[in-house]
């Protein structure tokens, strides 16, 4: 019997890589989409194959119409897709509000709202027609936190994901797939660094409930329990990992 299909974009490092290898170990195939990191993703890929898993890297830059056209070619060329993993996003350094510009909140939102729309949909056009398939759009509790004085325009984004995620479930579930939301807290991976304050987790650990930051393996246990048959009921919803903050 074949494996099912799992697209996972923005795999080359953090969350993203930590779903591909444990969807690797439970059974699935995978693309996996990088922007920069060729290496890591190559990385990410030989961890799932040597779980069995047949593993595709695909570069795209999620900001890019084209580019997402392009995965999903090579989605097309492989086989039925079972389950998207709508990862990718960025975060740009610490700033206030008040000091944004057009360019940096243009950027922030073709990845992390146009683009992840555009795959999600793209998915779905593939998915509806087989009446079967799920979809995880990784948001963030910034979306209800707000990230003040550091991350507002990346919270704003991921809040907007949160909405897509519950318009999306109602419009698809009689067809019978499910999208849900995974919204991760303090995570210990390098998306930290990559806004430039690579402390930020372990400093903010205190402020969380259970006292410590979660593992990008966390998160990827609560995807794929989602994604699995055990959650067949659950759809429109964004699950919380963070500690309880």
């Amino acid at each position: 019997m074949s494996r099912p299909l799992c697209l996972i974009t923005g795999a080359s490092t953090g969350i993203g890589a930590a779903c591909a290898v444990l969807a690797a170990q439970r059974g699935y195939d995978l693309i996996l989409t990088y922007n920069s990191d060729a290496a890591g993703a190559q990385a990410t890929a030989d961890a799932c194959t040597s779980h069995g898993a047949t593993a595709q890297t695909v570069q795209a830059d999620m900001a890019d119409p084209a580019a997402i056209d392009r995965v999903f070619a090579v989605v097309d060329a492989t086989g039925p897709l079972a389950a998207l993993v709508n990862n990718a996003g960025i975060v740009g350094p610490a700033t206030r509000a008040s000091a944004l510009t057009h360019a940096r909140l243009r950027e922030m939102f073709d990845i992390n709202v146009i683009g992840a729309m555009l795959v999600a949909a793209a998915a779905v056009r593939r998915m509806e027609p087989r009446g079967t398939g799920t979809i995880i759009n990784i948001t963030s509790a910034a979306a209800r936190l707000g990230s003040a004085n550091q991350y507002v325009d990346y919270a704003a984004t991921k809040a907007a994901m949160d909405i897509f995620t519950k318009g999306l479930s109602d419009e698809v579930a009689a067809a019978g797939l499910r999208v849900m939301g995974i919204a991760p807290g303090l995570i210990e991976t390098p998306i930290h660094g990559k806004g430039g304050d690579a402390d930020r987790a372990q400093r903010l650990a205190p402020m969380v409930p259970m006292q410590r930051t979660g593992s990008a393996d966390e998160v990827a246990n609560a995807v794929l329990w989602l994604m699995s048959d055990d959650a067949s009921y659950i759809t429109g919803s964004t699950l919380d990992v963070t500690g309880g903050r």
